[in-house]
């Protein structure tokens, strides 16, 4: 399995496999796709945090997108992060661990871009195993009512959430 930075030529592939990745997810409504290609277009997309699995046959089989995200305090001020969303796996490469390979790559792509953070929604059985804790152990809302156990986050560097309570502030893209 090769980890990279997705091309332009990998765009209509990823479009298909996002779209087939979560077809018959229970929480999915199905959007996936369109909100991977709005990132894609917006100011806020950095190339280098759209990665791509490539398997035998030299097929696209994961995708993960890392976005920016501000965290806003109550003073005013705010800190940067990045959301991930969405991470997406064929369905017959599912449970295969490609996911975990993408995700781990993803950190340590975001690390030497110099992020310190990364917010989600997703899975609370899935996410902790690559270190991912309730955000609001750090004081950290959604923006949205979500399951507290549902909207995580995690620290690049130890430390880097201290003092970073506040409210998630997602790109207009993702409608939230």
């Amino acid at each position: 399995m090769v980890i990279r930075q997705e091309g332009l030529e990998d765009i209509p592939q990823v479009q298909n496999l996002v779209k087939k990745a979560f077809e018959n997810m229970e929480h999915s409504d199905g959007s996936e796709h369109f909100l991977v290609e709005k990132l894609r277009k917006s100011k806020n997309f950095i190339p280098q945090l759209s990665l791509v699995a490539k398997g035998g046959q030299n097929e696209i089989v994961g995708h993960i997108l890392f976005t920016p995200i501000q965290i806003l305090r109550e003073d005013g001020s705010f800190r940067q992060s990045l959301a991930l969303a969405p991470v997406s796996v064929l369905p017959v490469y599912q449970n295969q661990g490609v996911g975990g390979l993408l995700i781990n790559q993803g950190h340590d792509t975001a690390r030497e871009l110099g992020f310190k953070s990364i917010i989600l929604m997703g899975h609370p059985k899935y996410y902790p195993k690559f270190g991912y804790r309730p955000a609001s152990l750090w004081n950290i809302k959604a923006p949205i009512d979500v399951p507290n156990e549902a909207f995580m986050a995690i620290e690049l560097y130890p430390g880097s959430l201290h003092n970073s309570s506040g409210q998630v502030k997602y790109p207009m893209e993702f409608g939230i």
